[in-house]
């Protein structure tokens, strides 16, 4: 489709309302493997009709965005400014604008070579917007897919720019995306005194809610900074349902390629409290597991670096035994759940004189009570008995803020 046409029509979308929805497979795409209900469905982004003329007209813009931020094959703040919304400047979460950088990279506050807007780095020492970078602006727009794991940093980013709106009294827009987890709720909730940027609030693992559910409980339960509320506005996923199974059409992240990985990442990110490869610097990011010193391995695979991926993955360059778990991914998919015995396996297997859990796992877990728990041989059956307290306390919190069809 040529420029001069699609401008043609972003353009009758924005005045007329109508819903510019392109079936283009944009760069960096997922495998095509559509579930019953993802054709069906219509990204709050997609449905411009409401919230171009009602929310953006004639207001200065921010937009919290990456590569996952697409309105059919166009960019969401290439389709923005293509149709005369005042975009003033681009927040970068984790991985950057374009989604280039791999996961704790630093990334640099620049200027956008496409558009040539300002980006405002969200990620590295700063991670909230301060008052200059909100300075005469009327709406913040967040448009970003998450994965629906506590541990991805979106939602720990969308926390802190609620805070920001709220303290300078600016509106945020959420423009709505399906969670691909958001089937099932599964985990530890996590004890405050674990508060990181890998969970910050008091949610399990797999929490089970889209970012504007999120928000809503954000504001909601006054769990920002100093109790405070943003004047928050979101625009709903047309079609879908907390059963829907979700395929993303981008990547949400470089080491979260393809949609077994997503399936099997609120599992296997645990692994990187540990001494054990999840295979950075393979083509199997997060859909295999491993060590040099796994005997038991039935599955061989060397990290090497790979540029904006994974420049220096752990036992880079050096053979690992381990397990293809991909296969697993698609009973996941059908019906939910965490996977423990993987860990525990692999602690008993790969204990290296009290070495195996490092530093960061407590802040995944949210706890240091499975770390412990594992340590002391509890089985699956005990751990997950553990959490239920908590699990059903938070079910209840959750139940007030849905959007949409719940699963139970």
């Amino acid at each position: 489709m040529g420029n001069s046409f699609r401008q043609i029509l972003l353009i009758i979308t924005y005045f007329f309302g109508f819903s510019l929805h392109s079936c283009g497979a944009p760069m960096g795409q997922i495998e095509p493997v559509i579930s019953e209900n993802s054709a069906k469905l219509k990204t709050g982004a997609e449905r411009t009709e409401n919230y171009f003329q009602r929310l953006l007209k004639s207001k200065a813009i921010a937009v919290v965005a990456n590569q996952t931020s697409m309105v059919g094959q166009v960019h969401l703040v290439d389709t923005l400014v293509n149709t005369g919304v005042n975009v003033v400047r681009v927040f970068a979460p984790e991985h950057g604008f374009r989604g280039e950088a791999e996961a704790g990279a630093h990334i640099s506050s620049t200027i956008d070579s496409k558009t040539g807007l300002p980006i405002v780095s969200l990620y590295g020492k700063k991670k909230k917007p301060d008052e200059a970078d909100l300075q005469g602006i009327d709406v913040v727009v967040f448009d970003i897919q998450d994965v629906g794991a506590r541990f991805y940093t979106y939602i720990s980013s969308l926390a802190y720019i609620m805070e920001a709106c709220a303290e300078q009294q600016v509106t945020l827009l959420v423009l709505d995306r399906p969670n691909p987890h958001g089937y099932y709720i599964d985990g530890p909730v996590l004890q405050p005194a674990f508060s990181s940027f890998v969970g910050m609030h008091q949610i399990p693992v797999v929490h089970g809610m889209t970012i504007a559910e999120y928000a809503r409980m954000l504001n909601g339960e006054r769990w920002l900074k100093n109790g405070v509320q943003c004047k928050l506005e979101w625009v709903t996923v047309e079609g879908y349902t907390h059963k829907t199974r979700y395929t993303l059409p981008v990547k949400p992240s470089p080491n979260l390629p393809d949609m077994e990985s997503i399936y099997l990442y609120p599992s296997l990110c645990f692994f990187e409290g540990t001494i054990i490869s999840v295979g950075r610097g393979t083509n199997l990011p997060f859909r295999i597991i491993g060590h040099p010193e796994f005997k038991e391995g039935t599955f061989s695979f060397t990290p090497h670096s790979i540029t904006g991926v994974s420049e220096n993955p752990p036992y880079k360059d050096i053979d690992c035994k381990g397990i293809d778990l991909s296969a697993n991914s698609n009973d996941i998919k059908q019906t939910g759940g965490l996977q423990l015995n993987w860990l525990i396996e692999l602690y008993n297997s790969v204990d290296e004189n009290g070495q195996f859990f490092n530093n960061f796992f407590d802040k995944l877990a949210g706890n240091a009570d499975l770390r412990n728990q594992i340590i002391a041989g509890k089985t699956e059956t005990e751990i997950r008995k553990s959490w239920q307290p908590a699990l059903t306390n938070f079910k209840s919190i959750r139940k007030k803020y849905l959007l949409y069809e719940d699963f139970e």
